[in-house]
């Protein structure tokens, strides 16, 4: 006899466990299904963010990160460091231990909410609006009807067409985070977030890295002047040898290595070798089997689930956030979906706010926006004034040791409102939640120069910037 739920939520990713607490809370009987295991079988709640992605890959970050200023760093601040020596088995061990611990701690609010969990791969059986039949995979075997159905079920990497991942020698964001021994030669195709973040932790660990990008230009999504100092630190300054507007032909792995045949416009026909290759170009969503046919739930062309602004999608009670939708495949776009649906469900009014998302890349120095980049607003004919300040005239930036990088804001000409936030230096993931507030509230740049930040702190960089739209900086 089928188990009867308020709402079922597919998926166990941020947007999934996050829409399942939720309801939980709002006093719906809520049961979660969600299939990622650990290599021995046991459940891996948290989806590609916590398993393979999101948790692993910063802390992979932070430890090679510790490992470049325990070897180039610290000598400045008096600490001398004698035989340094590089465990990548203890690294990757920490890694996981990471990521276990985010793992329990969703088992943890599942148990606390009285969430009920269903390992195994969800999908959709049969049903109609108020009774949605939903079956789970594997050795479970559950059949469950639900009120409401949350398809959170996320994306898979996209592979280069013909080649297929093994990672063992073309790795995909899962394989890119569990190489066993630094490589000599790192090839990555795509330079966007995973492969920059992912490159970066195999340069600091002793890998010679050369990205191609498709692109001809260098972090199109930045505003232009982030991207252009980003370009410069990681080129000349760490090394990293990117190259725009590189047309692959072939990809051949061999018994040691992988060739890359590749072209571009200025160097014709060109040729990588490295022993181990990342493909990092974009994701694809996940609904292969799920069951999508048997209700006739709608996905366009490329596979993802069509759905309004709300997350409803061509079905009655049938919603769908994060990865698997439209919008910036962003673990925290996908939460707060979740919780808007949730919302939604329980007849209150669920809120996702598109133009304050904020985007992070986590390479050394961090990078991180949100809002207009100086390039829209210039294609939409809006009226602007920008606000810069450099690190380098920050104190705390000087007593960190790294002044690399600035602040800038973006504000409209005639009402001053900040129309967009850009970062890049230390802590820009912290310091760009600020600017998401502002935002949010609709605050001026003026808003910002007025308001009083601890001395001394990086913030501090953002008030400059705020004031330097007025042309008022006072350390500058």
């Amino acid at each position: 006899m089928a188990k009867t739920f308020d709402v079922v939520v597919i998926g166990g990713g941020p947007g999934g466990y996050i829409a399942a607490i939720r309801a939980a809370q709002l006093g719906l009987q809520t049961a979660c299904i969600d299939e990622w295991a650990t290599a021995d079988g046991k459940p891996a709640l948290g989806g590609t963010c916590t398993n393979v992605g999101c948790i692993p890959s910063k802390a992979l970050l932070q430890s090679s990160e510790n490992y470049e200023h325990a070897a180039h760093g610290f000598a400045e601040h008096g600490i001398q460091v004698k035989g340094l020596a590089l465990d990548l088995a203890q690294m990757l061990k920490r890694k996981d231990k990471v990521v276990r611990q985010n793992n329990d701690g969703i088992v943890y609010l599942f148990k606390k909410n009285k969430i009920t969990f269903f390992h195994g791969r969800g999908s959709f059986a049969g049903g109609s609006a108020g009774a949605w039949q939903v079956k789970v995979g594997g050795n479970s075997g559950e059949a469950l009807t639900a009120r409401h159905v949350v398809v959170a079920t996320g994306s898979n990497p996209r592979p280069l067409p013909g080649v297929a991942f093994d990672n063992k020698l073309i790795l995909d964001n899962a394989g890119a985070l569990a190489i066993p021994e630094a490589p000599k030669k790192l090839g990555v195709i795509g330079a966007g977030v995973i492969g920059l973040e992912m490159g970066s932790v195999w340069r600091r660990l002793g890998a010679e890295v050369t990205m191609l990008e498709m692109l001809e230009t260098f972090l199109p999504a930045a505003d232009e002047a982030l991207a252009k100092e980003a370009w410069k630190i990681f080129t000349k300054d760490q090394g990293l040898d990117i190259v725009l507007g590189a047309n692959i032909a072939r990809v051949t792995p061999g018994r040691k290595g992988v060739t890359v045949e590749y072209s571009t416009k200025g160097g014709g026909e060109q040729k990588l070798e490295c022993d181990r290759l990342i493909v990092s170009i974009g994701r694809i969503p996940n609904t292969r089997g799920l069951g999508a046919e048997a209700v006739k739930l709608e996905l366009d062309p490329r596979g993802f689930v069509e759905v309004n602004a709300e997350c409803r999608t061509s079905l009655p009670n049938v919603w769908a956030i994060g990865d698997v939708v439209r919008g910036p495949m962003l673990a925290h776009k996908a939460e707060e979906e979740g919780v808007a649906v949730a919302e939604r469900i329980a007849g209150n009014h669920g809120h996702v706010d598109f133009n304050t998302i904020p985007w992070v890349i986590y390479t050394a120095p961090e990078i991180a926006w949100v809002g207009k980049t100086e390039q829209q607003l210039k294609s939409e004919g809006v009226q602007y004034r920008t606000g810069q300040f450099p690190f380098m005239a920050n104190g705390r930036a000087r007593a960190l040791g790294d002044t690399r990088g600035f602040v800038k804001f973006v504000a409209d000409a005639a009402t001053d409102r900040i129309l967009g936030v850009h970062i890049i230096g230390p802590m820009a993931s912290e310091m760009i939640a600020e600017a998401v507030v502002a935002m949010e509230f609709r605050a001026a740049s003026e808003d910002i120069a007025l308001i009083c930040h601890a001395h001394p702190s990086l913030s501090e960089a953002m008030k400059e910037a705020a004031l330097a739209v007025g042309k008022r900086t006072l350390n500058l």
